[in-house]
């Protein structure tokens, strides 16, 4: 490649990577599990055949759904301890919970917080997209699939969050994990 053919800043020392710039959260799992002692790594699951297909109206004109993976109500359980009973749900959301149970999921507690739920069910940026017209209108309920960590759990629960979809003739569907 030629000084000339060479893309803007691409020959700069300080643009030259030596080492990788992310972590690959599916090598982390790997490794964590192979450390645990899993005579198997983790399998990650593959939905080859999920029927991803073009809308059937405009984004404008369609009825938008949220699902979180965080929990509706606060349990007692204490901190990092799994919260029971937590099964998939639908909310109306008129009636949106001040705060959602986190606290017994994995993430990076020290480096943030859970404390805007509209960070992770943003119904607020939501309706503000369907006042200025870019999608159709908000959906009347949001839809919560709790972190079960059971690939056999999550296509139950995926079909029940289907069903829910169906009845309220939504037409795209935003999952917001935590």
């Amino acid at each position: 490649m030629t000084d000339s053919s060479r893309p803007p800043q691409a020959g700069r020392p300080d643009r030259q990577i030596e080492h990788r710039t992310f972590v690959s959260y599916i090598d982390k799992s790997r490794e964590y599990y192979r450390a645990q002692g899993f005579d198997q790594p983790y399998r990650w699951a593959a939905f080859d055949g999920v029927p991803f297909t073009p809308l059937d109206r405009p984004l404008a004109e369609s009825r938008v759904a949220l699902v979180t993976t965080s929990f509706l109500h606060h349990h007692d359980s204490s901190h990092g301890a799994p919260a029971t009973g937590k099964s998939v749900y639908h909310h109306p959301v008129d009636e949106l919970p001040d705060r959602m149970f986190t606290d017994d999921l994995s993430w990076d507690k020290d480096a943030t917080h859970t404390d805007d739920t509209e960070s992770f069910l943003p119904l607020g940026a939501l309706n503000a997209l369907a006042a200025d017209g870019v999608v159709g209108s908000a959906n009347d309920r949001f839809f919560g699939v709790p972190t079960q960590y059971s690939q056999r759990r999550s296509g139950l629960d995926a079909e029940q969050i289907a069903a829910w979809c169906g009845e309220d003739e939504v037409d795209v569907v935003l999952l917001v994990p935590l």
